[in-house]
């Protein structure tokens, strides 16, 4: 029997638009009050990871109320803070990655790591170094400064008066290259534009570069070609510049390492974490820093100029921590490295559709690339919508997926990110699949082609 709805006083993302009321959540799947179920196969916005419903993780933020809800950052610290912090730092590439900084959330995250930037060039005697350089083909949170540093034409539309000017490069999209090239043959040329773009705005004007390790929401899990982070890392190196990789979908194992950047065998100055680090269960942001932007602040002012209300909240990291210890309990980022490799093969039996151009990605994070022409790579018109056609079709049939487009040009392009739950079995992959073969169809012939 359908129940009723109340009438709501929501202001909701899409005003328009009918939702359904969630109820509950068990394992990879969702069910609304009707009793409709769900495959959450984009794990949300690419944040759930262990799966819904894990008592656990109710019972260690019962546990922690029951102790102490909130107490503030500037009054207290608590236990459970420090062994998250222990924990964090214990899955890092380095040992130099060794101090956390927790918020509430991604956009608060990179925020806060903009800010540690400039503060600490501040207290190491460098104050003409402020500016953050960028990706094109990019989204880094939706406060006004992470916005700016966003490369995404139709989320940054609104708001482009509010933005203080900070350099955009190129990104690392090899089934679009801005250069013209193919994976096999080219010399890292966007990599190398980092270079040019810091020598353009003066090196000791540029704080640091931000980017996002695979990319996310804004082109479908976009992974780089082997070579480039180590030469990201090298420019850093050499024009005395931070790097900031913001792992806030990538981190915690969704492309099966702890941290994406660790695939590269590289480390960042600072990582940004948050979505996986509570795989949903509670809103947390944390960010890791290296241990000479620690120092710098000791031996400095001694203080961090920042803070929120919510920055260390006690039950959020509880529930941190027994997401992380979960994860390590049931070796879930090796399960996700390892299914992850029979996810994308499967994803890729796709490839015989007209309209799938590219599927890519790495562990549990792939994105499809939808095309009007294989051969050409033409899009379909921004006017059709066609990756919100998509969803809609692909949520009707029980399968949820994250839209995006845009990433061809910054208005042109269209995608989904698909990023399961790390407890995802094969036979549930194979019906996610399927699912997506019928709406990829569907959404074909409403759109004229067959």
């Amino acid at each position: 029997m359908v129940k009723k709805r109340i009438l709501d006083h929501i202001f909701y993302r899409s005003p328009q638009k009918r939702y359904p009321v969630i109820e509950r959540g068990e394992g990879i799947y969702l069910f609304d009050i009707d009793g409709k179920r769900y495959i959450d196969g984009s794990g949300g916005a690419c944040v759930v990871s262990i799966g819904h419903g894990v008592s656990e993780i109710a019972d260690a933020a019962s546990n922690q109320m029951k102790k102490v809800a909130f107490a503030h950052g500037s009054h207290f610290t608590s236990e459970v803070v420090e062994q998250l912090a222990e924990k964090i730092t214990s899955m890092a590439n380095s040992k130099d990655l060794n101090r956390v900084y927790f918020i509430s959330g991604g956009s608060e995250a990179v925020e806060t790591s903009i800010k540690l930037a400039r503060q600490y060039w501040v207290e190491e005697g460098f104050p003409t170094k402020y500016k953050i350089i960028s990706r094109w083909t990019s989204f880094h949170g939706n406060t006004i400064y992470a916005l700016s540093l966003s490369g995404h034409t139709k989320r940054r539309a609104h708001y482009l008066p509010l933005f203080p000017h900070n350099p955009h490069v190129p990104t690392c999209y090899c089934y679009r290259c801005d250069f013209g090239k193919e994976p096999a043959t080219c010399s890292l040329e966007c990599a190398d534009f980092l270079e040019k773009t810091i020598k353009y705005a003066g090196p000791d004007s540029v704080a640091a570069f931000i980017a996002e390790p695979i990319i996310g929401a804004t082109a479908g899990a976009v992974v780089p070609k082997n070579g480039y982070w180590q030469r990201i890392r090298e420019i850093c190196d050499k024009y005395n510049i931070l790097l900031i990789a913001d792992e806030v979908m990538t981190g915690i194992g969704r492309t099966g390492e702890s941290f994406a950047t660790n695939h590269w065998d590289i480390s960042p100055d600072m990582a940004v974490l948050a979505k996986g680090l509570t795989s949903g269960y509670a809103p947390l942001g944390a960010v890791v820093v290296h241990s000479k932007i620690h120092e710098a602040f000791l031996k400095g002012t001694g203080s961090f100029i920042h803070g929120h209300t919510y920055g260390q909240h006690p039950v959020s990291a509880a529930v941190g921590l027994a997401v992380l210890e979960y994860i390590e309990k049931n070796r879930l980022i090796k399960r996700s490295r390892k299914i992850g490799l029979y996810f994308i093969d499967k994803l890729k039996t796709l490839l015989d559709l007209p309209i799938v151009g590219d599927v890519r990605g790495l562990g549990l994070m792939a994105g499809i690339e939808f095309v009007r022409d294989k051969k050409s790579k033409e899009t379909f018109e921004p006017a059709l919508n066609f990756s919100s056609r998509f969803f809609n079709i692909a949520f009707e049939k029980g399968l949820i997926t994250y839209p995006g487009n845009g990433g061809a040009d910054g208005i042109r392009g269209d995608h989904i990110l698909l990023a399961p739950p790390f407890i995802i079995t094969e036979e549930q992959i194979d019906v996610m699949v399927e699912i997506l073969r019928e709406a990829i169809i569907k959404a074909s012939k409403e759109v004229g082609l067959s």
